[in-house]
């Protein structure tokens, strides 16, 4: 299993000792970095920046959000900055939620299905540089021929010619129907909330993407990059520790992160079996009672969501997250001695 060093995004101000983590990341063997956008910094950037550094790490979005960009600016993106990595990109996109959709893009959200399926075409018709590129759906029609068009939109092929054809196109999915279509049409997942005890719920909705007629990947040859917190600790009282330090980010994404009606996150949970402390928590949380809320979160949740343990207990967790089909983990590394220590541990 790889190692991948998520960057994440900004908050108030840009992170510092990012360049060290990268490098560190670089010389311990980690597979790739990741960097993320939310409503603040973007996703690419960091990567052109801190990458310029990197020979051999991989360069991977986890997620850009794709109602942010149009397609074919997506694939100008990927194309530009795979050419100047030496084709070491990785596109990590995601359909975000309505809020951000809605509220932060101006975007419609309606139909992420369908609209995920025609952004993904695009942009491989664009690195494909086959053809100029045409789209009859109605999310992203080429030429455009809606309301205000002048009616002069042309087809066209992309100037520079791709690196890569293949670029790696790795999707974030929560629900049974989008991971479905993620095994179908992508060559990887990202998902949010993937765990051991989880992982058999995901099963199915994989497999039946993967055996759809025309279905790009197998399972053999299918990526799948899960985000967790890694950390080694001497014994049951540090990590304890950890696990409450945990437990306010457990809170906020069951209980806060998105409209209450439409929370994907709290959905989530609610299928991993905690629909009656998914209510409590969100309502607890919408209601501003955020320590009520956390105070909620059990142990065992928090404990199958993260890697925390003494040495061989961790590399315990590590083996069995791999064996449920985990190609990569994803990692938030708080300084590059951590970067090392945790690559000497696993690799």
């Amino acid at each position: 299993m790889k190692l991948g060093l998520q960057l994440g995004y900004w908050g108030a101000q840009p992170p510092q000792g990012v360049g060290e983590l990268v490098a560190a990341a670089e010389e311990s063997g980690f597979d790739a970095v990741f960097s993320a956008e939310a409503w603040g910094s973007d996703a690419f950037t960091p990567l052109a920046w801190w990458g310029r550094e990197t020979s051999r790490v991989r360069l991977g979005t986890s997620i850009v959000q794709m109602s942010g960009r149009t397609p074919t600016s997506i694939a100008m993106h990927v194309m530009t900055l795979d050419h100047l990595s030496g084709g070491r990109v990785i596109l990590g996109m995601g359909v975000s939620g309505p809020q951000v959709v809605e509220g932060w893009y101006g975007q419609p959200f309606g139909k992420p299905l369908a609209r995920t399926r025609e952004v993904v075409d695009i942009i491989r018709k664009v690195l494909a540089r086959e053809a100029p590129v045409t789209n009859d759906g109605p999310h992203h029609p080429l030429p455009y021929r809606g309301d205000n068009a002048v009616g002069l939109g042309k087809p066209l092929k992309p100037i520079v010619h791709p690196l890569r054809a293949d670029v790696p196109i790795w999707l974030g999915a929560e629900g049974p129907k989008n991971v479905a279509q993620t095994a179908e049409i992508a060559d990887g997942w990202i998902p949010i909330f993937y765990t051991p005890k989880s992982a058999g719920m995901y099963q199915p909705w994989l497999d039946e993407g993967f055996a759809r007629p025309g279905a790009r990947r197998t399972r053999a040859d299918f990526e799948i990059a899960a985000t967790c917190h890694l950390q080694v600790v001497s014994g049951p009282e540090e990590k304890a520790a950890v696990l409450d330090a945990m437990r306010p980010f457990v809170s906020l994404y069951m209980g806060g992160m998105g409209a209450k009606e439409a929370n994907f996150h709290n959905q989530v949970f609610v299928r991993m079996g905690y629909e009656a402390l998914a209510a409590e928590v969100q309502t607890l949380y919408l209601a501003g009672e955020k320590d009520k809320a956390t105070a909620l979160i059990p142990d065992e949740l928090v404990d199958d969501m993260h890697i925390i343990g003494t040495a061989g207990e961790v590399r315990e967790r590590v083996a069995q997250w791999e064996e449920t089909g985990v190609t990569t983990l994803l990692l938030s590394c708080r300084s590059a001695a951590e970067v090392r220590s945790v690559a000497e541990l696993l690799t």
